[in-house]
């Protein structure tokens, strides 16, 4: 570890080795590994650093270590502890303190955080878990992406790899339980010190699982992964499918975090795509199975969307109805007044079809939790309905290329093996 500081700590700033000081000094922004007036010279610089991991000084004033309670002799201030304040704050320590007692095993592993972290050039990422083996599969994968970014710098990354992916392949290698997961990421650079939570719910094993094991919905992934995908006018990947939609199964703790079936939503609205059927089929199930398993939802909106599909397929312009009905899907008011105008021209129509009346439409019309998610969900329904019908509402042609890549990926496990997800293919 004093090899890797000292190597970072001494290397030019164009150099790749220099990348690793980059992540030191968004935990430790006052160390002397970091700070502007250390010593260049690696042999003076390996001298000062060395001291901050030595065994504790025999006969010295013994306290107990203030985070584990073991025999500690040494005392540390904020510059060598992450998670601090920067330089310009007030010290949060009494008067006459020098600071808060630190164990040698305390000392080496606040200094061990960024290789078992998820890191970049400004902050860092930690997992908590239920599971102490998804804990330690998620450290272990990180440590490995450490030695390449001490090595070869960030370049040798791929720009779409997200920490969100790796959690999840701990959570999968962790097993099928229910099983909740947090990650937290922070960042302290002597400007703003931050911190951002955001976490799964426990069912997240359970869809995982689900999905994986169905070929119709583990296709839905992974054309939901490839949709999401972005890139640069270049064509390099600057947003990895696999690593945005692993993004969208986590919450952020302020709530300002995007929906998985919002997004699912907006794909199957979008009217620059052409889904062919069995990719839509597949895209509204992998909705319906989040939604049951994750949010615990009731997906059985059958006989509300034949009802809506049947006054669209029926008018004298279907393309015109479709539009309309795009404009009201996700409005509590215009989707009521919607169902009510549909309902009402069915039955002077003459339908000869049970119709879905007014008391089937509650959960998708009140102002109660879950109700637009609902109204996503009637949808995603509808939309598969008149595809089925043969209903046209679209004239775009489907992208041959995506559909070739996604014919590729459907074999492939939701999360495989053999696809190393912080660097890419193995």
């Amino acid at each position: 570890m004093v090899e890797d500081l000292c190597r970072a700590a001494s290397a030019p700033k164009d150099t790749r080795a220099y990348d690793w000081w980059k992540v030191l000094y968004a935990l430790y922004p006052n160390s002397k590994a970091t700070r502007s007036t250390r010593p260049r010279d690696p042999v003076m610089l390996r001298g000062e650093l060395e001291g901050l991991f030595a065994p504790d000084t025999p006969h010295a004033v013994v306290l107990p270590c203030t985070f584990c309670g073991a025999v500690a002799t040494t005392v540390w201030g904020k510059s060598n502890l992450p998670l601090f304040d920067s330089s310009s704050a007030l010290n949060t320590l009494p008067p006459g303190v020098g600071g808060w007692p630190v164990c040698r095993g305390c000392r080496i592993a606040m200094w061990a955080l960024p290789y078992g972290s998820w890191v970049t050039a400004g902050s860092a990422t930690v997992l908590s878990c239920e599971s102490a083996m998804a804990e330690r599969e998620f450290a272990r994968r990180n440590v490995q992406r450490a030695r390449r970014i001490t090595q070869a710098g960030f370049t040798g990354l791929p720009a779409g790899a997200r920490p969100e992916l790796v959690a999840l392949v701990a959570l999968r290698d962790a097993g099928a339980d229910l099983c909740a997961t947090t990650l937290w990421s922070f960042k302290n650079d002597n400007q703003a010190a931050w911190l951002r939570v955001t976490h799964t719910r426990r069912a997240v094993p359970v869809f995982l699982a689900r999905v994986d094991g169905n070929a119709p919905l583990r296709r839905g992934w992974h054309l939901f992964a490839v949709a999401l995908t972005r890139r640069d006018a270049q064509g390099r990947v600057t947003a990895g499918g696999s690593a945005e939609a692993a993004r969208l199964l986590f919450e952020a703790e302020d709530g300002r975090s995007r929906s998985l079936l919002r997004e699912l939503f907006q794909l199957l609205q979008d009217s620059d795509r052409a889904w062919s059927l069995d990719e839509r089929e597949a895209l509204v199930g992998l909705a319906a199975v989040y939604a049951e398993e994750v949010l615990g939802m009731d997906t059985d909106l059958a006989a509300v969307a034949a009802l809506i599909a049947d006054w669209i397929e029926r008018g004298s312009s279907p393309r015109g109805r479709y539009a309309e009905y795009r404009n009201a899907a996700l409005s509590d008011y215009k989707l009521g007044a919607l169902l009510m105008q549909a309902y009402s021209r069915l039955l002077l129509d003459g339908s000869n079809t049970e119709l879905a009346g007014p008391e089937s439409w509650e959960s998708l019309i009140k102002r109660r939790p879950r109700a637009w998610e609902q109204r996503m969900l009637l949808f995603a329904q509808v939309s598969v309905l008149l595809q089925q019908r043969g209903v046209a509402i679209g004239e775009k042609s489907s992208d041959l290329e995506e559909r070739r890549l996604v014919e590729e990926l459907e074999n492939r496990p939701l999360l495989d093996e053999a696809f190393d997800y912080e660097m890419g293919p193995v």
